[in-house]
């Protein structure tokens, strides 16, 4: 069953957070072609019109008609110590109820908040739309936290975006794993088997749009249809950056990383489907990782 259509107006006011990243760099300039004005919401001083500054301790929304929040700590970036889990959670917890009460005390009606598929946590071969319950571990407890912190005070309207891995070569994810193949050092994660959730870059900035086109509200699996085991991107990768396909990072090895980070990054499975993009009509550019990685 298809749901509903409403339009979100044309030459609306729309203000970004994280639009530095890989994913704000391309959507900022996705919607001021699109006819939008984009403010974007910076942490150091502002420059300019289009940029406001923002902070935990408050900030000016006013004029704007919706926020996009994408601003948060890498996950990625370096292994979880205790600090680094702490980081994680607050800049995500404690920036987003900030983005919230903001939206809430100066009238701005829709908030499309990032989240990701960690939520679900490690599912093995079970389907999961967003109906689907709340994982454990530590990336289930960080995206609850975080969708929790998106209800605010008034009538705000609020998308959780619950990402897969965004790939593009442009950077993100990618382009580290891409820098470790070029090393040698990319291999399988265990026995590739795990179901690794996913989306272009091209795509991910098309399904924000959509959803903020359609006004959609709720969680939303911003993922491909087609999913895919880690061992296929393994072996796009080696075929893309003539690299053998033989090196397997052993399981054991990877569950010994601190904090988690091999087991709930590298090994954790989770089949996530887009149920709410494919019912409100999305299409998608690149359905399939190996059109992603062309």
């Amino acid at each position: 069953m298809t749901e509903p259509a409403p339009s979100f107006p044309e030459a609306s006011v729309i203000a970004i957070t994280g639009a530095s990243g890989l994913v704000g760099r391309s959507l900022h300039r996705q919607l001021t072609a699109h006819g939008h004005r984009v403010i974007t919401l910076t942490r150091r001083p502002a420059q300019g019109d289009d940029e406001r500054q923002w902070s935990l301790a408050g900030f000016d929304l006013s004029g704007v008609d919706a926020v996009i929040h994408l601003a948060g700590e890498s996950i990625a970036s370096g292994l979880w110590t205790t600090a680094r889990k702490r980081a994680i959670l607050e800049s995500r917890v404690d920036g987003t109820r900030a983005i919230s009460r903001a939206c809430g005390r100066d009238g701005v009606r829709r908030l499309l908040c990032a989240s990701a598929v960690g939520f679900y946590g490690d599912r093995g071969e079970e389907a999961l739309d967003e109906s689907g319950s709340r994982g454990s571990g530590f990336l289930s407890d960080v995206c609850t936290a975080w969708e929790d912190a998106a209800s605010g005070p008034g009538p705000l309207e609020v998308a959780h975006l619950r990402f897969g891995q965004i790939l593009s070569w442009e950077g993100g994810a990618l382009s580290v794993q891409a820098r470790l193949y070029r090393l040698g050092m990319g291999a399988r994660l265990g026995s590739g088997r795990q179901w690794m959730p996913w989306i272009s870059l091209v795509d991910a900035c098309n399904a924000i749009e959509h959803a903020l086109n359609r006004n959609l509200e709720g969680a939303l699996n911003v993922v491909s249809p087609v999913p895919a085991r880690q061992e296929e991107l393994h072996h796009i990768l080696c075929t893309q950056l003539h690299r053998p396909r033989f090196p397997v990072a052993p399981e054991f090895l990877l569950r010994l990383l601190p904090g988690g980070f091999g087991k709930e990054l590298l090994l954790t499975s989770a089949r996530v489907t887009p149920k709410r993009l494919t019912d409100t009509g999305f299409a998608w550019s690149h359905p399939r990782i190996a059109d992603a990685l062309k």
